[in-house]
């Protein structure tokens, strides 16, 4: 029981990537904290299913009175907070090329959530994390920060921006909290509507011929907030191989010349 007596906030807890990371470290002995934002049902359906004293919480991460108050709400009926996992996140598809149509409001909505969010996760937990020995961070990044592909070119700046902000946090706060960061390819969740045939051909240009679950990408997660104690400021890419090796097709077109 890796995390047995550690209080997690999971941020977009309910669904996708989020819920597996809850899960997973239900499993392993934590109390979770499942924050929600619009999907309500979903995040307290997760909270009951992995049972102990795990609870969902609502709060829009944008808005910084809202996280504030979910932390305050936390202190009071947890009192201590072990680990966070910054994992709410939105994005809708434009084409990168499309400059026209990637308007202010999403890059408003994207930035805000993606980036701002987090970090006012990290400003209002600091207080409970850092009373407690071991406490750590782990912020779901993406391989669109990396290589500069995604839903969007604003997601993709908002998951750089993360990347970064991951380091700027893990020399802030060394040696007292680690920091690092996930950066899932792309996954089957139906984030930002994208469709199998995506997932597909993903999967066909990764060396492993396939792209990563949610259960993998959660895997990752908990090793860095539980295992990954000499670790910090550090992204760990989940994504079958593809941004560190490249495209198998693409080497392999390159060998056969």
């Amino acid at each position: 029981m890796r995390l047995e007596n550690r209080i997690a906030l999971v941020t977009g807890g309910g669904t996708g990537i989020g819920r597996a990371i809850a899960e997973a470290f239900a499993q392993e002995g934590a109390t979770v904290i499942v924050n929600y934002s619009r999907s309500r049902e979903a995040a307290e359906k997760v909270a009951s299913a992995i049972g102990g004293r795990s609870t969902a919480i609502a709060a829009d991460v944008s808005k910084e009175a809202d996280v504030i108050a979910m932390l305050d709400r936390i202190g009071k009926e947890f009192g201590r907070l072990d680990i966070l996992v910054n994992n709410a996140g939105w994005s809708t598809r434009v084409p990168h090329e499309r400059l026209d149509l990637l308007t202010d409001e999403i890059w408003d909505r994207t930035m805000n959530t993606n980036l701002r969010g987090a970090f006012y996760c990290v400003r209002a937990s600091l207080p409970l994390l850092k009373a407690q020995a071991g406490a750590n961070i782990v912020n779901i990044a993406s391989i669109a920060g990396l290589a500069g592909v995604g839903s969007s070119m604003a997601y993709a700046a908002s998951k750089a921006g993360m990347i970064a902000m991951t380091k700027s946090l893990a020399r802030a706060l060394a040696p007292a909290i680690r920091v690092n960061a996930i950066a899932p390819g792309l996954v089957r969740t139906g984030f930002a509507g994208w469709e199998d045939a995506a997932c597909e051909i993903a999967a066909k240009l990764s060396p492993l011929q396939r792209i990563a679950s949610v259960e993998e990408v959660a895997a990752a997660t908990l090793f860095l907030a539980s295992e990954g104690t000499a670790l910090t400021g550090e992204t760990l890419g989940v994504d079958g191989g593809y941004n560190t090796l490249g495209s198998v097709a693409g080497i392999r077109s390159l060998n056969a010349t």
